[in-house]
């Protein structure tokens, strides 16, 4: 069995002393694997945020993040405690290119550096008519990737910052955290019930299908059969609502005790309450219902006290005494 402590003194890759870039300890991170992590950023604040600090020079702010080496190596945790700059080398004559800003690790004991170090460096690319992001050296993690301008250098004003900036930086979170989106969003979840968010949209990875899904918690349904009270010249049969999250749907069946209702030509009954639904399940505002009993239809309006009123019927028909009328609506609370 082999264990590996990741207490390690950084620095700079010429082996000087200096503190404002070192390895940090933290807790048990999102793993990828059975031995790798998720590296990626560490939410907080503006972690590693880069900005221009002059024509050919970018400045990458304080942060932490986590950097995976090989499967052997583990992850590195890294702490930027106070901000770096970097110089950006001039751009070539005829085509321009993309350049990325990396934290990199560096361990003698895996490769052949012969450092313990860590640091933010510039991976610079390759000019080309359409040029794309280098690849990255083992044991990094990009952060951000500038676009160079075929010809760019301080003479000829150098960078547009605003354009030539390019966020890269992925996140991170402990185990059992929800990652905060960012560039590489898109990607494989490593255990079923892992979170991430998503624009907003909180999505949960199914191990099963392998697929992620919008998370939707579990609600509290509440059902009710009684309750409801018939109005003069009618009796109530039955009555049954369901409410969740804020929404109710409901039916009343009712039957007319009095006498025929008749229905003129153009169909507009005499408004007629014909029951009452109890507090607690009434809408928030006025809203329309369908009616039926089987030989005609209408519509009822259910109010914000609770009565249920029968507006219209079928033009030229009527309710005769006996029939069940149906009534049911859909409404927030």
């Amino acid at each position: 069995m082999t264990v590996r402590a990741a207490w390690l003194l950084a620095g700079p890759p010429d082996g000087q002393t200096r503190t404002d870039t070192r390895l940090a300890p933290l807790g048990t991170m999102v793993p990828e694997g059975e031995l790798t992590t998720r590296d990626g950023v560490i939410a907080g604040g503006a972690p590693l945020m880069a900005t221009g600090a002059g024509a050919m020079q970018v400045q990458v702010g304080i942060g932490r993040a986590l950097v995976q080496g090989t499967t052997a190596q583990g992850a590195y945790p890294v702490a930027v405690t106070v901000p770096e700059t970097l110089t950006v080398g001039d751009g070539n004559a005829q085509n321009p290119r993309i350049d990325s800003i990396v934290l990199r690790v560096r361990d003698g004991l895996f490769d052949a550096t012969g450092q313990t170090a860590v640091a933010v460096e510039l991976v610079v690319g390759d000019p080309q008519p359409s040029p794309v992001e280098p690849p990255l050296p083992p044991s990094s993690l990009r952060l951000w990737s500038i676009t160079v301008p075929a010809g760019a250098s301080a003479g000829t004003g150098g960078i547009n910052w605003a354009s030539a900036l390019a966020d890269r930086r992925r996140y991170t979170a402990s185990y059992g955290g929800i990652i905060p989106r960012g560039w590489g969003t898109s990607f494989t979840g490593a255990y079923d019930g892992q979170f991430r968010d998503v624009g907003g949209v909180l999505e949960r990875w199914n191990q099963a299908t392998a697929t992620w899904s919008t998370y939707r918690p579990p609600r509290d349904v509440e059902t009710i059969s009684t309750g409801a009270t018939a109005a003069s010249g009618f009796g109530v049969n039955s009555y049954a609502a369901r409410r969740v999250g804020g929404v109710c749907s409901f039916t009343v069946e009712v039957i007319r005790t009095g006498a025929a209702i008749p229905s003129p030509a153009g169909g507009n009954i005499n408004d007629t309450i014909v029951a009452t639904i109890p507090t607690g399940w009434r809408p928030a505002y006025d809203v329309e219902g369908a009616a039926a009993d089987g030989w005609g239809d209408g519509s009822a309006r259910i109010g914000t006290n609770g009565a249920v009123t029968l507006r219209t019927w079928i033009p030229g028909g009527s309710i005769q005494s006996g029939r069940n009328i149906r009534i049911s609506a859909c409404y927030v609370l």
